[in-house]
């Protein structure tokens, strides 16, 4: 018999086809995320389960997995909604889908780079608002890209593609990291390294959220960090919400302490804070860094080859977690 998969959200229909060609594949009927008694019930039935961000697999939900459940192949680059000690203490495989998604986040960061400081979304609104008086010498003013300071949270494969696009536009790379990236790296991106993270917010014009979400990570982006930036600073997050603490910004942005910020993430998504929401030199997106057809499809196949893979006896490519068996 061919294993049974549960499908969590819907996925785009290439995969899914393929899916139930191969596997005895459970569709999800509705696009919604599952409760977590529905992912439980998910857990107890399958062999192998494909979640995504929007699934918290906390300790308790991975706890009354069923004995049959060896892997769970998430379709997604993070795995910070998956209690990964859980799973290992169950005997459990994690797998995601690193790599395909770098070009798109970075796209969209660079986005935000462009329209937070060149008023773009307020621009655009102006514009439609059939209030526009025409052209002026003052209208509209904002910030050329040109020349500016960029600094980089997190030197990973997507902080290295915006830095990219950035050196294209003829800004000045800095980034922090836990370590230096290679010097051929940094040669290639006229990139300067940062160690103490603090040093580098006080010189930055942009600043650049790209670091993963872990325990170190959480709030790193605090008020009293947001408090060193310069007042003529824009904060971009294609990260996580969670990075960011999103009420110090909030108030940051009222008072004017920094000049704007460009956010496609949240701490709580769909949740958006009234106080983000209601101002005008915020530029926020629903969390479509990723959203390309091209990403998509390559997410499927990944998640596919790590299915196949694992069934096969072999170790998957993209194993987060290796099973205790």
């Amino acid at each position: 018999m061919k294993p049974k998969v549960v499908l969590t959200r819907k996925l785009p229909d290439v995969t899914e086809t393929r899916m139930r060609e191969l596997f005895d594949a459970e569709l999800s009927a509705h696009d919604t995320p599952l409760s977590s008694e529905a992912l439980v019930a998910a857990m107890q039935e399958a062999d192998v389960l494909v979640p995504t961000v929007t699934d918290k697999l906390t300790q308790d939900i991975i706890s009354q997995a069923g004995e049959r459940l060896k892997l769970i192949a998430s379709f997604g680059t993070g795995v910070d909604h998956i209690d990964l000690a859980a799973a290992k203490q169950r005997g459990i495989t994690v797998t995601n889908t690193p790599g395909v998604l770098s070009e798109d986040t970075a796209d969209v960061a660079m986005a935000l780079i462009l329209s937070v400081p060149r008023r773009l979304v307020e621009g655009d609104g102006r514009a439609r608002s059939g209030n526009w008086t025409g052209w002026s010498p003052t209208g509209m003013l904002g910030h050329r890209i040109n020349g500016k300071r960029l600094g980089i949270i997190g030197m990973g494969q997507i902080g290295q593609a915006i830095a990219r696009r950035a050196h294209g536009f003829g800004m000045s790379v800095h980034y922090h990291n836990r370590n230096a990236v290679h010097p051929a790296i940094e040669a290639e991106l006229e990139a300067t390294y940062w160690d103490d993270l603090d040093e580098m917010l006080r010189r930055m014009d942009i600043v650049s959220v790209n670091c993963p979400y872990t325990d170190a990570t959480k709030g790193l982006v605090s008020a009293e960090r947001l408090a060193l930036m310069p007042e003529h600073a824009y904060l971009v997050n294609t990260a996580r919400g969670e990075i960011v603490d999103e009420i110090a910004l909030a108030q940051a942005l009222e008072a004017g302490t920094i000049a704007g910020a460009g956010l496609d993430v949240y701490a709580d998504e769909p949740s958006i804070p009234e106080g983000l929401r209601s101002l005008n030199n915020v530029v926020m997106l629903p969390h479509i860094g990723s959203a390309t057809i091209e990403g998509r499809h390559a997410m499927g196949d990944k998640v596919i080859i790590n299915i196949q893979t694992f069934l096969d006896g072999h170790t998957p490519p993209d194993r987060v977690l290796a099973a205790m068996l």
